[in-house]
């Protein structure tokens, strides 16, 4: 989102970016031919496509929009377009953020001098890069409310993870974890949630600070859960699984930018935002990972264990303001009566795992419901 886009709107510009496995058709195994299919996927696509840091990613980018329905448009079209290109090679794209089938081997690293950097830098850590998330951009007016904003929205990270949780298998196995793909993010020494900072000054010190320490290849390198856009004039909200559906992406951007507005009002009445222990907010990071909304979580101001379901209601409620103000609410509900019947991305890959005891029944169920054929706004759900 260039700066090109401030909207000057109470209403906060909007944009996501979605990541993708591609995978063989016939063995359902994820392959390193992301390129191929995003030369193919280009003259669709344009600059909205573009390849990852592993050669089995592609992700796709939204324009900016102010309103969701245009937003669940872009994905849904830029879905059908990746896997149109895929098509033609034998190819598949799927939409989870942990491989289900593939050899357990390194994912090969695309070609450069930053990657050949990050590789000296994270080392064995590269190893396990083959993980896929959404990314949301909210518009922002300044980088110093960026700051604060992004400070009341840090305790609600966990909350947010357990409601894309999408990653139960890893290298052919289940984990036992509905987000896998969090754990493996958490070794990285410039991931998870960020500190609490009360300017952009502050904000800056601490990356120059993780610079000088080599922990960064550059600034923008800087993996947290909740960060300043090195590129646009945007706080973008990295905590989340990959969802199966555009939909769920859709309904799960709602959110986020509900909940970013209702954290601005509170900035300009001159709240910095919670200060979370940081002991709390990793028990309530591992708890959402491990359970997902299939079963508690904790809250991250008591340390109090809850249903999960309990915790994204609350949540809810308190972007109520908001979602009335966008018109996103009804959005909002249909995603989490979703999740409520059909459960999360994790139950749903493992429900179509246990049907006959095949992942390749998994990767299958996924290749569909990444871009059905079906009108737009009416994503099937992985059954």
């Amino acid at each position: 989102m260039s700066t090109a886009h401030r909207s000057g709107s109470s209403v906060p510009l909007l944009g996501v970016e979605e990541e993708f496995l591609v995978v063989d058709a016939e063995r359902g195994e994820v392959t390193p031919q992301a390129a191929t299919v995003v030369d193919r996927a280009r003259p669709a696509l344009g600059d909205r496509v573009g390849g990852e840091i592993t050669e089995l990613q592609i992700e796709t980018r939204t324009d900016p929009c102010h309103a969701v329905a245009d937003l669940h448009a872009q994905l849904v079209g830029a879905r059908r377009a990746l896997q149109a290109a895929a098509g033609r090679d034998g190819l598949r794209v799927v939409a989870t953020a942990s491989p289900v089938l593939g050899p357990a081997v390194p994912p090969p690293i695309t070609q450069g001098p930053r990657q050949d950097r990050g590789n000296a830098t994270y080392r064995g850590l590269h190893d396990d890069l083959a993980i896929c998330a959404v990314h949301v951009h909210v518009e922002q007016p300044d980088r110093d409310r960026a700051v604060l904003v992004g400070n009341h929205l840090r305790p609600h990270l966990p909350v947010l993870l357990a409601l894309t949780a999408n990653s139960p298998f890893w290298r052919e196995r289940d984990t036992g974890y509905a987000s896998w793909r969090s754990l493996t993010w958490q070794r990285w020494p410039v991931a998870g949630p960020p500190p609490f900072l009360t300017s952009a000054r502050q904000y800056d010190a601490h990356i120059d600070l993780l610079l000088d320490a080599g922990a960064m290849v550059d600034s923008g390198t800087i993996f947290w859960d909740l960060r300043l856009s090195a590129r646009h004039p945007t706080l973008e909200v990295r905590v989340a699984d990959m969802p199966i559906t555009a939909a769920e992406s859709a309904g799960f951007a709602a959110l986020v930018r509900a909940l970013a507005m209702v954290a601005a009002t509170a900035v300009e009445r001159g709240d910095e935002g919670p200060r979370t222990d940081p002991e709390l907010m990793r028990l309530a990071y591992w708890r959402a990972a491990r359970d997902g909304m299939g079963g508690h979580g904790v809250e991250v101001g008591t340390g109090r264990l809850l249903p999960a379901g309990v915790l994204a209601a609350r949540l809810v409620e308190l972007a109520r303001p908001a979602l009335e103000e966008t018109g996103d609410g009804p959005r909002v509900q249909r995603w989490l009566a979703g999740l409520a019947s059909g459960g999360d991305g994790a139950a749903r890959q493992r429900a179509a795992a246990a049907t006959r005891g095949r992942l390749t029944d998994v990767v299958a169920a996924l290749v569909t419901a990444t871009a059905p054929d079906v009108p737009d706004g009416q994503d099937s759900t992985l059954a």
